[in-house]
């Protein structure tokens, strides 16, 4: 578990399966997650959660997000590049109610530092796409640069929008190997 000011960063519960689903069926967070909304099942998510438990891979991290005690999101390391030492990010606060005060921002820096010092790796990437504003706000002030783009790639409510990478290397990283970053303890 990795603690920060406001956020913990902590296993998933079956019981987070349940906001979980409404997060999935809300069509607005398909749009910021660059997919097209279709209904989610409640029976699927619970079986997935339960199928992950058996398998434990070294090829992805998966952390809930809790703010304020409650589940508000879920955030991931995944595809790990063991031979070039990359992994891609991805966080998704579902909770509403949470947005636009820095807890998606305190949920990457966690990240960062566990991919960073724990993990090992060189390099962090992500996607996301050209209208998800905030999103691109938030990872370049936890450092990431814009590393390309393919346009037009993406078709979203109605129209094409760009696909954009960003990505952030260790020796641009914050926190370095052996300092603590200010905020964050663990459990």
């Amino acid at each position: 578990m990795f603690r920060g000011e406001n956020v913990v960063l902590r296993a998933f519960t079956r019981e987070d399966m349940q906001w979980q689903w409404a997060f999935e069926n809300d069509p607005e967070l398909w749009f910021w997650d660059g997919h097209t909304p279709h209904p989610a099942k409640l029976e699927s998510l619970l079986a997935h959660f339960d199928e992950s438990i058996k398998k434990s891979g070294d090829n992805e991290v998966s952390f809930a997000i809790e703010i304020k005690g409650q589940y508000a999101g879920h955030c991931s390391l995944h595809g790990f590049d063991h031979v070039n030492r990359t992994c891609e990010l991805s966080v998704e606060i579902g909770d509403k109610t949470c947005w636009g005060q820095g807890y998606g921002r305190e949920a990457v820096h966690l990240l960062l530092y566990y991919a960073f010092n724990h993990r090992n790796v060189n390099r962090v990437w992500l996607e996301t796409h050209s209208e998800n504003e905030r999103a691109i706000r938030c990872y370049r002030a936890c450092g990431f640069v814009e590393e390309g783009r393919l346009r037009q790639h993406l078709w979203l409510a109605g129209r094409f929008v760009d696909r954009v990478y960003m990505g952030l290397l260790r020796d641009e990283y914050a926190h370095p190997p052996g300092q603590t970053a200010p905020g964050i303890s663990f459990q």
